[in-house]
């Protein structure tokens, strides 16, 4: 290839688990490994926050069709809390807006707090948040000091755990449902143990099923690439690995033929409705389908192996 020519972009399919660096923003990160890998079509599931690190699965090729099932996984982080301290932005990035005496609470008082969180309960977004209000991102308003109101939306705390705690340092451990924002939630269990507060680090380690021992930091991933995109492309997890709570069903060739083409296919399976991973004959990933109480699995998302992909 003549030297400044634009290489054409590959069908590259899987996902990669990357461990993203501070101080980039997940959509950022995703071009930059996407342009390692050489792939034609990208995308990420569960941004994070530029300051924040941590698990972000990048989906290329066929793969981007399990993105919105990623969406709905619940997510674990490890958070760094400076306490006595308020920011604008309720992390450190922002500007800060109050301070207040940090109470001397023992590890049994903090605990006894950090649990109160736990369960269902509803949560207001920040305004720093890439929520929209009349079409405009909430952080647009807030960066001109504009507030609106915003409405509570449903979240649910699964674990907290007390890690450390010394001074105006606090670090928990905490799992969660989507939409949780950790930024309001370090402010909330300020305001319990009456100071005010925002969060120092924020460290996503799983997503789902994927556990932080299967990502890749970016300077892995540069270097996996430095001569050419072979490498990193052997590090790509299949799609349906992203599907692993769904029930796996398999199908004939005759029938995967039909599925594939749009139909529901009859099949005999222990549990009748929901979401299913299928297989033709048990082996080739074919994407997924819906299960009906009727016995017939109608087909919601299907995939293409890389040589049938156009």
């Amino acid at each position: 290839m003549a030297r400044g020519m634009k290489r054409d972009a590959d069908p590259v399919d899987g996902l990669l688990l990357l461990n993203k660096p501070s101080g980039m923003t997940s959509n950022r990160a995703l071009q930059v490994v996407r342009r390692l890998l050489n792939a034609r079509k990208a995308g990420h599931t569960g941004s994070l926050d530029p300051a924040a690190t941590g698990m972000l699965p990048l989906c290329f090729g066929e793969a981007t069709k399990v993105c919105g099932y990623l969406l709905n996984a619940d997510k674990s982080y490890r958070v760094t809390v400076k306490l006595g301290s308020a920011t604008d932005t309720g992390d450190a990035d922002g500007q800060e807006i109050e301070t207040a005496p940090v109470p001397d609470l023992s590890a049994e008082e903090w605990n006894e707090i950090l649990q109160g969180f736990c369960g269902d309960s509803t949560q207001i977004p920040p305004m720093y948040s890439a929520l929209k209000k009349d079409g405009k991102r909430l952080y647009e308003l807030a960066r001109k000091g504009e507030t609106v109101e915003r409405e509570a939306r449903s979240i649910r705390i699964d674990e907290i755990r007390l890690l450390e705690f010394s001074g105006k340092r606090l670090v928990f451990r905490v799992t969660c449902s989507k939409g949780t924002y950790i930024r309001v939630l370090v402010e909330d269990i300020a305001k319990v143990a009456a100071t005010v507060a925002h969060t120092a680090r924020l460290h996503r380690e799983s997503v789902g099923d994927f556990a932080s021992a299967k990502m890749i930091d970016m300077a892995t991933v540069e270097a996996l690439a430095e001569d050419g995109p072979g490498p990193l492309r052997e590090e790509l997890l299949p799609a349906d690995v992203a599907l692993a709570d769904f029930q796996q069903v398999s199908i004939s060739l005759e029938d995967a033929q039909r599925f594939c083409g749009g139909q529901a296919v009859a099949v005999e399976v222990e549990e009748q409705e929901g979401l299913a991973r299928v297989y033709e004959a048990g082996q080739r990933f074919l994407g997924v389908g819906e299960l009906t109480d009727d016995g017939m699995l109608a087909p919601r998302r299907v995939f293409l192996t890389r040589e049938e992909t156009p």
